[in-house]
């Protein structure tokens, strides 16, 4: 493993995404929705405020209202099969391990901004899909692909940045084997009517190293291989999964801030 030479351009991109994926969703911030407020009033509630993280070689640390999924000791709240989650946690990081099973939040979220940063160990040989495969799952079921893709190729909908199955990325900044990539995602969760009908799509936007990939795709329906997605009502809060695809790459600096629909 070794650190990304391209950190300090990384460092001066990727909070200017933060901030425009987290500004409007202070979770302290007081309502206003219900009352019209004029131009410039002063009067208007002020949003929380809140301190920002920082980021350095070792990548990007939570702001102070964000819920820490791994602060770099242990996977405390994360599960893997019904029990412990299982990976391997060492030197600031934890990694898939094979045949551990996937791994997901013992807590539930719904609409959130999440930053999580993934590395493909640089002794991985990667083939079209196998070899640097893994996947976040908002929901338990709608997939952000992670995969190495420098300068692994394979079909567009399934490459890194790729909502799986459905939107290709926009653009492929991956960077090689051994180095730490970066995902910041707003994930909007769909929202169902009472008797279970679709009301309102899901959405990603994803910033993937500090670069627009997905711009408010919509979610077309849980993901799913070789098929077309289709939606099925479920709750409005559930875990957060990462897959284990038999192939060990390796996360960091997992927060998340949980949002209004």
């Amino acid at each position: 493993m070794r650190l990304c030479p391209l950190c300090p351009i990384v460092l001066a991109v990727v909070p200017v995404a933060l901030l425009l994926a987290a500004a409007p969703f202070a979770q302290n911030a007081t309502p206003t929705a219900t009352k019209e407020w004029g131009v410039h009033d002063l009067k208007r509630p002020q949003p929380a405020r809140v301190t920002a993280g920082t980021c350095t070689a070792n990548g990007c640390t939570a702001p102070s209202d964000a819920i820490v999924l791994f602060d770099g000791k242990d996977l405390s709240k994360w599960t893997g099969n019904g029990g412990d989650a299982k990976w391997a946690v060492k030197d600031g990081y934890f990694q898939a391990t094979s045949g551990a099973g996937s791994i997901k939040t013992k807590d539930s979220y719904g609409s959130c901004q999440i930053h999580i940063e993934w590395m493909v160990p640089e002794t991985c040989k990667c083939e079209s899909q196998h070899g640097c495969n893994s996947g976040l799952f908002f929901m338990d079921r709608y997939e952000l692909q992670i995969l190495g893709s420098n300068p692994n190729e394979t079909y567009v909908d399934g490459m890194a940045g790729a909502m799986y199955g459905q939107h290709p990325p926009m653009v492929n900044p991956c960077r090689p084997n051994g180095q730490w990539n970066t995902y910041d995602v707003v994930f909007h969760a769909p929202v169902f009517k009472k008797d279970g009908t679709l009301e309102t799509e899901g959405s990603m936007t994803v910033f993937f190293n500090g670069v627009l990939v997905q711009d408010n795709s919509k979610i077309l329906g849980a993901t799913a291989h070789a098929a077309k997605a289709t939606y099925s009502a479920h709750e409005a809060k559930l875990p957060i999964g990462l897959q284990d695809h038999g192939d060990p790459l390796c996360f960091r600096n997992v927060w998340l801030r949980p949002l209004a629909n």
